[in-house]
């Protein structure tokens, strides 16, 4: 009998009898690939059923079992620890230190949990040459190194570990299934299996993704939806840090982020990210201030750098590095017509140092104020920090935790801070920080420059 032929899609997983241009589950273009359908299950009788409903009321009202996994950082994300019974999607671009952070995890808990380090990609020697560099217990962590889906489950059984770490969930292929590891039937089938006995026998599981071209994690986009918590692992392969933050999360907040520095022996955390991403700030140069910004419930401090040149193209070119391009033209053509600069006939060019991400509006006025300074070639005071929403009428608008930002800007030595007027007399200044209050984007420019 001739096999039955079908067309799915590499990015949600849509099934078509035909080839199609644009997938219409989630609209990517050139995602369609052709794989063997799937049969059609036969008849069968309906399965006794094992759980009865009950009322809301009647449901156990115990709070979720966490575990710290001996990194600090890594349980910040989490929300405070890892989740008993919950499963953990952990994508990060190739090299950026996935595996490394994962297994310096099984390091700092191999003495209180039992561990199982499925290994799809690396052979056990490879497994236990970076095992040794990083200082892990060889003798508490148990390693299968197979790609078959049943290996892996036989193992579960027989281990009954409370940690299981696949790596990686595109290398995990089911027997049963005709199509080649890693295609969508095959990651579907793979992971709900892998969830189905975490609920069941209440271990964690951390499962590695491979990311594809536009940085999201490979595989159909139902995979995020079955797990627990997707965590990306992000971070510019020429600096040595690395940001870990959650995409989603079940049982904890989506805002908190991990700070991590590559060196010889792995990944080190760091407690304080303002003091490194201000590490080697130059002094008296023009088109550079400091933003302070929360990230869930930490203030980080982060260098805002811009570079405004006149223009020898008709169009003036615009560029941004870890700052939303759109709002770098918001912000270009506020300073245009309520500030009095004429920077559409310049090119612009915007960089955050360390590899952060603002995609707060509080780093709006510390934006426009280094595009100000490069500008009029006119530095800033160093010590001079800037807080505040900027609107399309030049207003300077007031943002949330400001008591907290001000006492991290003047944790690390600044002795002047921007913030908006409105929170003139309700706001106690830190001791050593002046706080200079304005009203609008002009008044900020002429009270700093």
């Amino acid at each position: 009998m001739k096999e039955k032929k079908a067309f799915f899609c590499s990015a949600c997983g849509y099934e078509s009898p035909r080839w199609l241009g644009q997938c219409p589950g989630c609209g990517a273009w050139n995602t369609m690939a052709e794989a063997p359908s799937a049969p059609k299950a036969a008849e069968k009788a309906r399965p006794v059923r094992r759980s009865a409903p009950k009322r809301l009321s009647e449901l156990d009202t115990a709070g979720e079992t966490r575990f710290s996994t001996g990194i600090r950082e890594l349980d910040r994300v989490l929300g405070g620890g890892a989740v008993r019974g919950s499963i953990v999607l952990f994508g990060g671009a190739p090299g950026i230190g996935k595996s490394t952070l994962l297994l310096q995890a099984c390091g700092s808990m191999a003495l209180r949990e039992k561990i199982l380090y499925v290994s799809g990609e690396e052979s056990g020697h490879q497994l236990r040459m970076r095992a040794e560099r990083l200082g892990v217990d060889k003798d508490s962590v148990y390693v299968l190194a197979g790609t078959d889906i049943n290996d892996v489950i036989a193992a579960i059984e027989e281990l009954s570990p409370a940690l299981v770490i696949v790596d990686s969930i595109q290398t995990i292929y089911d027997p049963s299934l005709t199509t080649a590891p890693g295609s969508v039937g095959q990651v579907k089938q793979c992971s709900m299996e892998l969830m189905q006995l975490a609920k069941s026998t209440g271990f964690t599981a951390f499962v590695v993704g491979h990311v594809n071209k536009e940085g999201a994690i490979a595989g159909p986009k139902v995979l995020e939806h079955m797990v627990d918590c997707v965590l990306y692992f992000e971070g510019d392969g020429s600096h040595t840090y690395r940001i870990l933050r959650a995409e989603k999360n079940r049982f904890g907040s989506t805002n908190e982020i991990g700070v991590f520095e590559m060196i010889t022996s792995g990944l080190r955390e760091v407690p304080n990210p303002s003091e490194v991403m201000l590490a080697g700030r130059p002094i008296g140069v023009p088109g550079t201030c400091v933003a302070c910004v929360m990230e869930g419930s930490r203030p980080i401090l982060a260098e805002v750098q811009a570079l405004v040149t006149p223009t020898g193209f008709s169009a003036a070119r615009r560029t941004s590095n870890g700052f939303d391009y759109n709002r770098l033209y918001l912000l270009l053509a506020v300073l245009e017509k309520r500030g009095g600069m004429n920077v559409g006939g310049c090119d612009a060019y915007m960089n955050v140092v360390g590899g952060l991400t603002l995609g707060e509006p509080a780093a709006d006025l510390a934006a426009c104020l280094a595009i100000a300074s490069s500008y009029r070639d006119i530095p800033l005071p160093d010590k001079l920090a800037a807080v505040g929403e900027v609107g399309l009428t030049g207003e300077i608008r007031s943002v949330q935790a400001l008591e907290q930002r001000l006492a991290e800007v003047a944790r690390l030595g600044f002795t002047q801070c921007v913030i908006p007027s409105r929170t003139r007399g309700e706001l106690k200044p830190p001791p050593g920080l002046e706080l200079i209050y304005v009203k609008t984007l002009r008044e900020a420019v002429e009270k700093t420059l």
